[in-house]
């Protein structure tokens, strides 16, 4: 991993913290629980985003490519 990417690499590892303890095997916890969690991250704001939450930046995202593609005739 570059070294300009730790950081966001550090704070979703906190932010995963809040969900599962440190050695927690992944393996026993439910798809349901994991969408669940990774929906919630999703859901919440980041600063590097500019306080939108990563739902929104990816919904934007792909609006401005959909309007970008030419349509099928």
């Amino acid at each position: 991993m570059p070294p300009w990417q730790r950081g966001s690499n550090e704070n979703t590892n906190g932010l995963l913290r809040q969900f599962f303890l440190k050695g927690t095997d992944l393996n026993d916890i439910s798809q349901t629980e994991l969408n669940d969690m990774a929906r919630l991250m999703n859901q919440r704001p980041r600063k590097t985003l500019g306080r939108i939450t990563p739902e929104e930046a990816i919904a934007e995202e792909l609006a401005a490519f959909g309007s970008t593609v030419a349509p099928e005739t």
